[in-house]
């Protein structure tokens, strides 16, 4: 007899970022997106985040799209920089009943989106506009519309856009930068999660629908016969388009064209934004320091498959029952 399927996974998610600077900082203001959102199909048992040396009057709350964002300032001279933030989290697949073809055609949802006098504003509406990362280009519009004709779904047809963004395009790490520009990306068909992510919403965006940027987490599997390593992950961003209709996660279908799937119990989400720029997950001013070195470790893994060696917090904060109104512990 075949087992049901799983309906929900805990996960445990160490991600620290250290810095080491060439001379000493004299004064440092951080901003991190390193809390992953609470809601109906993402349980945050428990978070801390610690920063060494201790911050000055640390801040956190929610951000204009309910991301939960830590604000902290160093005031004293330091040559390196830890921040550990460390969570348990409880993930049900939120695509659970998908059916691709029961929202609206693809001209209907952009229609929506119009601004027209006297109607009701729609949210996901800002989510339709170019940002920094993501600026308007025919060159994505065109190469959207063949999974685009007229009348079909707007799930159906970004499902099939995602699968030829993956076919298309070849991933190589350390083949981009940040702030490559996506027209960039999509001529050179290769880059990172990032690129894969900027160039499926541009491409959506093209066609005046709403696509925000999804940061976060993908539990990684290692090799047959090999341990599960402490720091082997990454950070991983994919693709979050709305579709009128879809009785699912408020109307919006998330897709990872990196991998081809669409998400269920191996993603994390951490924030969403319009682009990368929104909801970068540690950045900050400094004065001082000259030249740095920057190493970052992340670790994903199943709470009853932790890898030997991997430091997690004795004793966890209160678990969120509201996005709005738990504090992050910060040590």
């Amino acid at each position: 007899m075949l087992s049901p399927p799983v309906a929900f996974r805990t996960l445990a998610v160490v991600h620290e970022t250290a810095y080491r600077y060439e001379a000493p900082v004299e004064l440092a203001h951080h901003l991190a997106y390193l809390r992953p959102r609470h809601d109906a199909w993402q349980t945050l048992d428990g978070h801390l985040l610690h920063v060494d040396p201790e911050p000055s009057r640390p801040q956190a709350g929610p951000d204009a799209l309910g991301n939960w964002r830590n604000v902290f300032a160093l005031y004293v001279p330091h040559e390196a920089l830890l921040v550990r933030a460390s969570s348990r989290v409880t993930v049900a697949n939120r695509h659970a009943g998908l059916d691709a073809q029961a929202c609206a055609p693809w001209e209907e949802a952009a229609l929506r989106l119009r601004y027209l006098a006297g109607a009701p504003y729609a949210a996901e509406a800002e989510f339709s506009f170019p940002s920094p990362f993501v600026p308007l280009h025919d060159e994505l519009r065109d190469y959207a519309l063949p999974s685009f004709p007229p009348g079909r779904p707007v799930a159906e047809a970004a499902l099939e856009l995602m699968h030829r963004i993956h076919e298309d395009f070849t991933y190589a790490p350390a083949s981009t930068q940040i702030n490559t520009p996506v027209l960039d990306a999509y001529t050179q068909r290769v880059g990172v999660c990032q690129d894969f992510a900027h160039v499926m919403i541009g491409c959506l965006r093209a066609l005046g629908l709403a696509a925000r940027y999804v940061s976060g987490y993908l539990v990684s599997r290692p090799p047959a016969g090999k341990p599960r390593l402490v720091g082997a992950d990454a950070s991983h961003a994919w693709v979050s388009v709305h579709c009128p209709g879809l009785a699912i996660n408020g109307g919006w279908l998330d897709l990872d064209p990196t991998n081809d799937v669409v998400p269920a119990l191996d993603h994390v989400i951490l924030a969403h934004g319009r682009d990368y720029g929104d909801v970068t997950p540690m950045r900050g001013v400094i004065h001082g320091g000259g030249g740095h070195q920057l190493s970052v470790r992340v670790t994903v893994a199943p709470w009853d498959d932790l890898p030997d060696g991997l430091d997690l917090p004795a004793a966890w904060p209160a678990a969120v029952t509201d996005d709005n109104e738990l504090s992050t512990a910060v040590t």
